[in-house]
């Protein structure tokens, strides 16, 4: 006679870790759509300032004092080339700087660049000895405006993953160079 072989404990072990394993990918979809969540609003906020600039100046005091905060950044540097005038901007000032870097760097990239770095961009100034992970935006315009770089920096290394939050990024860097088309067209 033959005996009967249960496959019960077998089974249920296998349905077991099949819940597990469906629990926890449903508990990195909870978290990634609250991290998402969060970082449309901070897009959102950063923009609705930016908008609210009164002028050039302002806009870029928005940017380099009020997004650090709104972002949740260490450092945010913006960098502009006309012909062969540069500058950048940062929490320190307005310094003028090479053209070339600014051109060479934007022209290295389409849109966004998201990266773990051992020393931020020279672009972030002083902070750059700091930042560990940096986004850099491209800021293009049509002539005569100027065209540039946006860079977001932060302390802390950084995994970047997903292509959502590199298009908010490129959201975040058309409406900064729309606004400044807005104050630097005579009547813009």
């Amino acid at each position: 006679m033959g005996s009967v072989v249960s496959f019960e404990n077998h089974a249920l072990a296998k349905l077991r870790a099949q819940v597990a394993a469906a629990e926890e990918a449903n508990q990195d979809l909870i978290a990634f759509a609250r991290g998402h969540s969060g970082a449309v609003h901070s897009i959102h906020a950063a923009v609705l300032a930016a908008i609210e600039a009164e002028g050039l100046d302002h806009l870029i005091h928005v940017v380099t004092q009020e997004w650090p905060q709104i972002l949740g950044l260490d450092a945010v540097a913006m960098a502009l080339w006309v012909g062969d005038t540069g500058m950048r901007a940062d929490a320190s000032g307005l310094q003028f700087v090479d053209a070339k870097l600014i051109a060479r760097t934007a022209r290295g990239f389409d849109g966004v660049l998201l990266r773990g770095v051992e020393r931020g961009h020279p672009l972030f100034g002083p902070a750059c000895d700091l930042i560990r992970a940096e986004a850099l935006i491209r800021l293009d315009s049509a002539p005569p405006l100027p065209s540039g770089l946006l860079a977001l920096g932060q302390r802390g290394s950084q995994c970047f993953e997903t292509p959502h939050g590199s298009e908010l990024l490129l959201f975040l860097g058309r409406v900064l160079s729309r606004c400044m088309g807005r104050w630097l067209i005579p009547g813009g």
